[in-house]
């Protein structure tokens, strides 16, 4: 194997399938990143168990080859490599990595000793890549990080016509998006709800994100992208998170409205004096919120314009990284607050017709 690619075009490549790599794993070679020459272009793929990632790019190939090198270790070198071309060629019993002035050698792993890659699931449909990503973190944000409850670190994705729902909670919240996509086949796919590794996803979906339109690919056991030469895929989770139904439909909640950016600034504020995760308390009345952390003598507390309908005072107490979290996942400048009062749960929205809204269970608030 013989190519000259651009360095900056072989750090990106690199480094996009690298990040699939396991930290850590009994078979060594699933430490490797494969590399393949081919006529015109370089292929670098990576898989572990739950997940692969291919991407292909263009190269000026000599001879055509594969060679299976340590991922990290060749991603340490080219983000040291001088800017400009960027020989790769397989000496013996190692990869020469030449750019300038500088020159590396890798050794090479055994090419037999790696797994073949999982078969790409077929495409159901098409999804906008910076759209998806967007979605994915609005609603990550929510997901479980106890690995003894592994279908709570998922996000369930459903399909229903041209609608999809990303979705993930951890008990104490819970986030959901829609979004529109196209499938293959109007009504072919018919209702699809799996659950998806979030952090799988999140990585998945940012790599998406700039890269246009995305096909989507579902199939028995696991989850795919193709876009803009790249290609990924993850195992499904077993199992369904709950539904969000019963647990967002309030029944006459009253709506408190306040600028969305002054207020996480308040929140960060007033919740250095408060222990631990001790609540931050929200007093809304019809012309002003107030907020208040802390007890006895180490508090803080700070005033925000605000509106309130449907009671003439209602306080409520939340965590405050969760309320931070949820306020971080929307983009409007105002959020609307629906709630049924203090000790309940309540619903952020970045509108009436909003297509995220963020659930999150209050606390009572102290006296």
């Amino acid at each position: 194997m013989e190519l000259r690619i651009d360095s900056a075009v072989l750090t990106d490549a690199v480094a996009w399938a690298a990040r699939v790599l396991p930290a850590r794993s009994p078979m060594p070679v699933l430490g490797g990143l494969l590399l393949e020459a081919t006529d015109g272009g370089l292929r670098v793929s990576g898989l572990d168990h739950e997940a692969s990632a291919r991407i292909e790019v263009e190269a000026d190939t000599v001879v055509e080859g594969r060679a299976l090198v340590l991922g990290r270790r060749l991603l340490d070198i080219c983000k040291v490599l001088p800017r400009g071309r960027t020989g790769l060629a397989v000496e013996g019993t190692r990869l020469s990595v030449a750019s300038g002035d500088a020159h590396f050698g890798l050794s090479l792993l055994p090419l037999d000793d790696y797994p073949a890659a999982p078969e790409m699931p077929g495409v159901v449909g098409l999804v906008d890549g910076d759209a998806f990503a967007t979605a994915v973190g609005q609603v990550a944000v929510a997901a479980g990080r106890d690995d003894s409850l592994p279908v709570l670190t998922g996000t369930r994705l459903a399909l229903d016509g041209t609608t999809m729902t990303l979705a993930a909670t951890d008990r104490y919240r819970y986030a959901v998006r829609t979004l529109t996509w196209k499938p293959e086949v109007d009504g072919a796919t018919g209702v699809v709800d799996v659950v998806v590794p979030t952090r799988r996803l999140t990585e998945m979906a940012r790599s998406l994100a700039g890269a246009g339109t995305a096909r989507l690919a579902l199939g028995a056991g696991s989850l795919g992208f193709e876009g803009a030469g790249t290609r990924t895929t993850t195992r499904l989770l077993d199992g369904r998170l709950p539904r969000h139904d019963k647990l967002f439909a309030l029944g006459g909640p009253s709506l408190a409205v306040t600028e969305r950016a002054p207020l996480a600034e308040a929140v960060k504020r007033v919740a250095v004096v408060a222990e631990g995760d001790g609540p931050v308390r929200l007093a809304f009345s019809p012309t002003g919120l107030h907020l208040r952390a802390g007890h006895e003598d180490d508090v803080a507390s700070q005033l925000l314009p605000a509106s309130l309908t449907g009671a003439e005072s209602l306080t409520v107490a939340f965590n405050p990284g969760y309320l931070l979290d949820a306020l971080g996942s929307l983009d409007a400048p105002e959020v609307h607050f629906h709630l049924l009062g203090p000790g309940q749960r309540a619903l952020l929205t970045d509108g009436p017709d909003a297509t995220h809204r963020h659930l999150l269970m209050s606390v009572k608030p102290s006296p």
